[in-house]
């Protein structure tokens, strides 16, 4: 009985692989708003009703291609923090790591990127089940910050009076440990990134920016030099201590 379940289940992932593998296809060349089951089954030489049972809608197969995305660049977002934390890297450098894996992960899946931070999907509304995925990248930079923040690498500019109570809620909220000035930074620079990544993805810097791999390493850099982060040596001179709370 549990060789023929496993071999259910073994089925039902094959096919399910198969319907995003096709789907990714339909996204690719009519994009998403476009995304239909019946075409999927079609050129899948599934019934409609047979490829339903996977899927039941055609929100449920866009959320599981959004999750995935989300899922595949937090990973190499995550894999080139540990690479750089294994290399005891600077703050500084930590961050252009994660960042630059951000930056090819979108180059290497145009279309997936588009999905996840292009135009909304007409009539789609993303799930609570999305947010998680969808934190994964910012929580790889707030983790270099505090990461920086322990090994004093971080002196986040100062903070504004009347940003103070914002600052203060975003931090509780997201980054429990870092300052609160800190937080607008932080936010600045990740929204910051992906309005760098974008413009490169969407075509906007064409005939604009010619190197565009020499321009986006030095725009991150600004970005993390304004999020108070330190260069090389930093985290190696002051010993491992944690800076004393203001």
């Amino acid at each position: 009985m549990s060789t023929v379940r496993g071999a259910r289940e073994r089925a039902r992932i094959e096919i399910t692989a198969a319907i995003k593998d096709e789907a990714k296809k339909q996204l690719a060349a009519e994009g998403a708003a476009k995304l239909s089951l019946r075409a999927v089954a079609r050129e899948l030489g599934m019934a409609s009703s047979a490829l339903y049972r996977y899927f039941p809608s055609r929100d449920e197969l866009l959320t599981a291609l959004i999750v995935d995305a989300y899922d595949s660049v937090g990973a190499s977002a995550e894999a080139a923090h540990r690479a750089a934390r294994a290399e005891d890297a600077s703050p500084l450098a930590r961050w252009l790591a994660v960042t630059r894996a951000v930056r090819d992960w979108a180059l290497a899946h145009p279309h997936e990127y588009a999905l996840i931070y292009g135009s909304p999907v007409p009539g789609y509304s993303a799930p609570q089940t999305t947010i998680g995925p969808a934190s994964r990248v910012a929580h790889v930079l707030i983790a270099v910050a505090a990461d920086a923040y322990r090994t004093e690498g971080l002196t986040p500019p100062p903070l504004a009076g009347d940003l103070r109570a914002e600052a203060e809620r975003l931090v509780a909220d997201f980054a429990p440990g870092l300052p609160a000035e800190s937080a607008a930074p932080l936010v600045a620079a990740w929204s910051q990134l992906f309005g760098l990544i974008s413009s490169e993805v969407f075509g906007q810097f064409h005939r604009v920016v010619e190197n565009r791999e020499v321009f986006f390493r030095e725009a991150v850099t600004a970005l993390g030099l304004a999020v108070g982060l330190r260069g090389a040596g930093a985290a190696r001179r002051s010993g491992g201590k944690r800076p004393p709370t203001p």
